[in-house]
């Protein structure tokens, strides 16, 4: 299985979905022209991955900023992620957030109360962009 290495733009972010190690990470901002479209290999390598997981996979989740369709796709790979957790596996979703950023808390508090995965709430000085 291929991981997925992208570098992140002004409008798309960092994503680094490594299979061998079962660690998910997207980073930075997210308001690419086309949301669907960015986020659907994403969704599609989950799907892959979910056929032979490891032990334990973590979404490790630092935006500062992702509009309204984004959140829609985001909601999307929490889905995938809560059918292999409803498969047995260990899921985790780490959402970091800056400490001023109470938007990007609470659309994390959002996510939690809709989907059923443990989510670790995270306060950090300020995104990291690398």
């Amino acid at each position: 299985m291929t991981d997925i290495q992208l570098e992140g733009t002004p409008k798309t972010p960092t994503v680094h979905f490594d299979g061998g190690s079962g660690l998910l990470q997207l980073r930075g901002r997210s308001i690419p022209e086309n949301s669907i479209e960015f986020y659907k290999p994403l969704i599609e390598w989950i799907d892959q991955y979910a056929r032979s997981p490891k032990a334990t996979t973590q979404l490790r989740v630092q935006l500062e900023y992702f509009n309204t369709s984004s959140s829609k796709c985001i909601l999307d790979l929490f889905k995938k992620l809560e059918q292999l957790r409803n498969a047995g596996n260990d899921v985790q979703v780490l959402w970091h957030y800056e400490v001023d950023d109470e938007d990007m808390l609470e659309a994390g508090e959002d996510y939690q109360a809709i989907i059923n995965l443990p989510f670790t709430m995270i306060q950090v000085e300020e995104v990291d962009e690398n």
